[in-house]
């Protein structure tokens, strides 16, 4: 079984960068992919970048990209999302979670409903 545990969260002004931390344990053989997602009050919880554990390669929401950059270490599995030139409606609850199949084309990276295993969540709040 998977647990995952989210870090680096905190409050940060407009511009201003944070790192996110997302360590993986317990037995995983069939992991395909590791993703953030985040949920804003009021709003669903959107896809906001993924990495395959298979391939390497990156996956980005349009509202990120240019800004946000994901990447992992083996050992300890553990996978980052740093993000810069923060904006105040990046503010919300990052999650960390794992897939464990893939499917066909690559718009799964970033749809909660692929993904199994969740953290318990960091808070981003991005205000001045």
């Amino acid at each position: 079984q998977v647990q995952l545990v989210e870090s680096g969260g905190g409050l940060v002004q407009p511009g201003g960068s944070l790192r996110l931390s997302c360590k993986v344990s317990g037995s995983a053989p069939d992991l395909v992919a590791i993703g953030w997602f985040r949920q804003a009050p009021g709003k669903e919880r959107e896809g906001v970048s993924s990495i395959s554990d298979i391939d390497g390669r990156t996956y980005y929401a349009d509202s990120v990209k240019g800004r946000f950059v994901i990447s992992r270490d083996n050992a300890p599995k553990t996978v980052y999302l740093q993000m810069d030139s923060l904006k105040s409606e990046d503010t919300a609850v990052y999650y960390c979670a794992t897939a464990h199949r893939a499917w066909s084309g690559s718009r799964w990276y970033l749809r909660s409903e692929f993904f199994k295993a969740w953290g318990q969540g960091t808070q981003v709040t991005v205000s001045s």
